[in-house]
């Protein structure tokens, strides 16, 4: 039995993989963003082991939350699946002056990957919209570009991505992959989209709880159990670097190597 955190599982393919991973025996600590989500996914969820509440659209809140995690843990597996959508017409600035998009997707990852207690795997979910994403180092949140909310959203799927490597290299004693789970029929993928709710679930569960040797190498990027190329940036150590340093900056911590 493994222990297993994993954010935003209040619905779609967070709560599909909660779903999954205690229907297997294991041991899942849950996120809800507020009380009101928490209760329904404590109704919906009733075996998890806990249910933990933080907005990740706020550094305090983000902070809380590591806090938090550290008291539910130790946790074999950190799954980091929680994410906005980039179908926003206009630019969301949070309480700490970031755009919303990125401190959720982010910015948010990071900060609890930097205060909790490292784990055995880590997971962080991105999209297939990675490979269109483009890191302006220069306005990484489009505070001066004019606003495209679709491309804002694949810009921090390509840094989810860039983080999992980032983090696979400077922490060689972890497992830690990316994960493109498909397009897959949730609110935020929406009706028509190709792939069934558990096949979003499926890799992250398989890489959060497996034996299979496959599950246990790192710095991948895979999509149905597949180990495929990423948008070439993410290899960019100069990029993984940089990108490092400007989260570390934004949030005061720094991502210490082993």
């Amino acid at each position: 039995m493994s222990s297993i955190f994993i954010t935003g599982s209040a619905q779609g393919i967070g709560h599909e993989t909660a779903r999954t991973l205690i229907g297997a025996g294991h041991r899942v600590v849950a996120h809800a963003r507020d009380e009101e989500r928490a209760t329904a996914l404590r109704a919906s969820l009733p075996d998890a082991a806990a249910v933990l509440t933080g907005d990740l659209a706020s550094l305090k809140s983000t902070r809380a939350l590591a806090a938090a995690m550290a008291e539910a843990g130790p946790f074999d597996t950190v799954i980091h699946n929680a994410g906005l959508g980039g179908d926003v017409p206009e630019r969301v600035v949070t309480a700490d002056g970031l755009g919303q998009i990125f401190q959720v997707n982010v910015v948010a990852p990071y900060l609890l990957t930097a205060l909790s207690p490292r784990p055995a795997r880590l997971v962080y979910l991105t999209s297939g919209l990675e490979s269109e994403g483009r890191l302006d180092f220069d306005d990484l949140t489009f505070e001066k570009r004019p606003w495209d909310g679709m491309q804002a959203y694949s810009d921090s799927k390509l840094m989810d991505v860039v983080l999992a490597f980032a983090v696979a290299r400077m922490w060689p004693d972890t497992v830690v992959n990316a994960v493109d789970p498909g397009w897959v029929r949730t609110r935020m993928g929406g009706p028509n989209a190709t792939d069934a709710l558990p096949d979003g679930a499926d890799t992250p569960a398989w890489l959060a709880s497996s034996d299979d040797p496959e599950a246990l190498l790192t710095g991948r990027y895979l999509k149905h159990r597949v180990s495929l190329k990423a948008n070439p940036a993410a290899y960019d150590r100069a990029v993984q670097d940089r990108l490092l340093t400007v989260l570390a900056d934004i949030t005061g911590e720094t991502l210490k190597a082993s």
